[in-house]
């Protein structure tokens, strides 16, 4: 029975557990999308999210917070810095898991984790050119005006006479 069993254990002691999602957590924050099973994928979520939303709010209490977690300066730093600032406006949910597949050796389901402003595809708000679609064949001419100084001449009745022989 799983009382009391709030997330997953992933088959771990408690020290290899953290040690291995501070890791994980550090790879993630500097590479922005890394490899990993479904499962560790969804505990990374849980071990992450809080973290980056206490980086919304630079203080020394904050940082000394998630360096207690982490255990990496340069992850703290580049958090703090690049990270929180994308994020700042978004209320959570700033991982996105994707399931790729199983993986060939062992047959476990895999699934790719990055922080979700860092991807330009799937991004509705990016600075991207709108892909157009063409629907038809009908253009549309403009018709130039005809300049202001060009003046037409009209025929003389000299010229009517000879174009109608």
């Amino acid at each position: 029975m799983r009382h009391g069993k709030k997330f997953n254990h992933l088959g771990r002691q408690t020290a290899h557990r953290k040690a291995m999602l501070a890791n994980m957590s550090c790879s993630l924050i500097e590479h922005k999308r890394i490899n990993t099973t479904i499962a560790k994928a969804k505990a990374l979520r849980q071990f992450v999210e809080p973290l980056i939303t206490k980086s919304k709010d630079d203080t020394t209490h904050n940082r000394r917070i998630v360096f207690s977690y982490l255990r990496d300066k340069f992850a703290v730093t580049e958090l703090f810095k690049e990270v929180s600032v994308k994020v700042a406006d978004r209320p959570g949910g700033y991982l996105r898991i994707i399931k790729l597949g199983n993986r060939q050796g062992d047959n476990a389901s895999m699934a790719m984790v990055e922080l979700v402003d860092y991807n330009e595809i799937y991004n509705p708000n990016s600075k991207k050119k709108k892909k157009t679609t063409r629907r038809g064949k009908s253009k549309k001419v403009e018709a130039t005006p005809a300049p202001v100084d060009a003046v037409e001449e009209t025929p003389t009745t000299s010229e009517l006479e000879v174009t109608k022989e």
